[in-house]
């Protein structure tokens, strides 16, 4: 992985930013509590996940060409906040490290008020997602290093972690 320092402090230079992901809660997204299913929440996280890969290369035709896809080895998921059915969400990409057959990234999960409004600055998120990833090879069926322009696209993106990033699920005592 990429080097940080201990306190995951931000580099001098801010990181160029991915894109928004963003989407709209159908009604089959719905539970019986009567909002966005836990399942669902993955769902989004994972097209979340599918347009970071395309935005740094790792798109339908690298993977056709490559053999090569990421494959999610970890995950930690918070729901924060009820998501009701029509909301507007987007959802903030950070890659947090790139190691040469890794990927650390989280996902941010906001409501906002219509398909192209961005997030207030101050908004609260409703959902996180923190991810580990390997570049695997489906053939051979491991681990492999990304090629040099992939690897580079990823840690040209490398942000400081947010501070909710890297913590584990408390006990109950």
């Amino acid at each position: 992985m990429t080097s940080r320092s201990p306190a995951h402090a931000a580099s001098p230079t801010p990181a160029p930013a991915l894109a928004l992901f963003r989407e709209t809660v159908r009604p089959e997204w719905i539970d019986y509590n009567g909002h966005l299913s836990e399942a669902f929440y993955v769902l989004v996280f994972g097209h979340a996940t599918d347009a970071m890969m395309d935005a740094t290369g790792m798109d339908d035709s690298y993977r056709a060409d490559s053999g090569c896809s990421l494959y999610t080895v970890e995950s930690h998921i918070r729901y924060l906040r009820d998501v009701p059915e029509g909301a507007h969400v987007v959802v903030r990409t950070r890659i947090l490290g790139a190691g040469a057959k890794k990927a650390h990234f989280t996902h941010e999960m906001y409501v906002v008020g219509a398909p192209r409004t961005e997030p207030a600055p101050d908004a609260a998120v409703a959902a996180t997602s923190e991810l580990l990833a390997l570049h695997v090879d489906q053939k051979a069926g491991r681990a492999v290093p990304f090629p040099e322009n992939v690897h580079g696209r990823l840690a040209a993106l490398v942000e400081a972690a947010p501070a909710w990033a890297g913590q584990s699920i408390a006990h109950i005592a």
